[in-house]
C-alpha cells in the first residue's frame, strides 16, 4: 500500500525556515519531519511512498538522492568513481517524488498523482503533522466503513476546521475548515483512502478539504477514525519548538527503535 504526503505548500507561518527549504524538510531533532513521518509508516510495514513536492521540490529530491550517502559508510575509488557500501540500505524504503505545481492546492497535488494511486487503497497525510495513532486499527476502521476516505479526527482547539461526526463517531456529518476555538474535533489527516476520491477533485485550484470533503459526505462516504491520544502539527515556530522539546524527552511518535 502506497503512502502519499503532502509536500509543496510554503509554509508562509514558519518562515523563518521555509525561506530555504520546504515545510517538510524542517528538522526536528536533526530530522526534517517528513523523515519522522515516514518512519511512523514505515514500523507499520507501509514502506512506498509517494511525495507531492511543489515549492523548493528540488530539495526534497537532493535529500533522497543523497541520502544513502549521507547515511551510510562507505569507500570510494577516486580514480573509478566506484563506491562500496558498508551498508546495503540506510531505510528499507521506495521513494517517488513528484513536483506538483507550486500553487497548486491540496486536492489538485492529489490528482496530479493519480497515475500513482489508483491501483487501490491507499494512506494519505500532511508533511507537518505527528501523531501516535494506531494505523492497524485505522486501516480495519476504514476496511469496515464501505468509506471511500477515512480521516482521523483529533482534539485540537483553536485554529483549525472542525468535524461534526455520527453518534457512533465512525461518519462525517459535516466539516468546518478554520472553525473557531470551541475545542471540536478537527481533520488530523492520517487519512485512508480508495482512488474514487481522485474522482471528486475538479483540478490544481482544488483543496482537498474542501469540496471533495463536501462531496464525500453528500454520498455518506467520508469516515472518521477518532484518536485521542497524541497529535501535533508543525504550523509555526513555537509548533516548532514544542516538537524538537518533546524528541528531546522520548517523543510520543517515536515507535520505532
Amino acid at each position: 500500500m502506497k503512502v502519499a504526503l503532502l509536500a509543496g505548500g510554503y509554509g508562509t507561518r514558519l518562515s523563518e525556515e521555509t525561506a530555504v527549504k520546504p515545510k517538510p524538510m524542517v528538522e526536528i531533532g536533526g530530522r526534517p519531519i517528513m523523515w519522522h513521518i515516514m518512519k511512523y509508516y514505515a514500523h507499520y510495514g507501509l514502506r512506498d511512498f509517494v511525495v507531492l513536492g511543489g515549492y523548493k521540490v528540488e530539495y526534497i529530491r537532493d535529500y533522497f538522492l543523497n541520502y544513502r550517502a549521507n547515511e551510510c559508510d562507505f569507500t570510494i575509488d577516486l580514480k573509478s568513481g566506484g563506491v562500496e557500501w558498508a551498508q546495503a540500505v540506510a531505510e528499507d524504503w521506495r521513494v517517488t517524488v513528484i513536483d506538483t505545481g507550486g500553487e497548486t492546492m491540496t486536492g489538485g497535488r492529489l490528482r496530479r498523482a493519480r497515475h500513482l494511486l489508483d491501483e487501490g487503497t491507499f494512506c494519505l497525510t500532511y508533511g507537518d503533522g505527528l501523531s501516535d495513532v494506531d494505523l492497524d486499527k485505522l486501516l480495519a476502521a476504514h476496511r469496515g466503513s464501505n468509506a471511500w476516505c477515512t480521516l482521523t479526527a483529533v482534539v485540537q482547539p483553536g485554529r483549525y476546521g472542525a468535524l461534526h461526526l455520527s453518534e457512533d463517531g465512525l461518519h462525517v456529518r459535516g466539516f468546518r475548515e478554520k472553525a473557531a476555538a470551541d475545542g471540536g474535533l478537527i481533520n488530523g489527516g492520517f487519512f485512508v483512502c480508495e482512488p474514487e476520491l481522485l474522482d471528486l477533485i475538479d483540478g490544481d485550484d482544488t483543496v482537498l478539504e474542501d469540496q471533495p470533503m463536501a462531496r464525500l459526505i453528500e454520498r455518506g462516504k467520508l469516515a472518521g477514525f477518532p484518536h485521542h491520544g497524541y497529535w501535533q502539527s508543525m504550523d509555526s515556530l513555537r509548533d516548532r519548538h514544542v516538537l524538537e522539546e518533546q524528541w528531546a524527552r522520548g517523543a510520543p511518535w517515536k515507535v520505532w527503535e
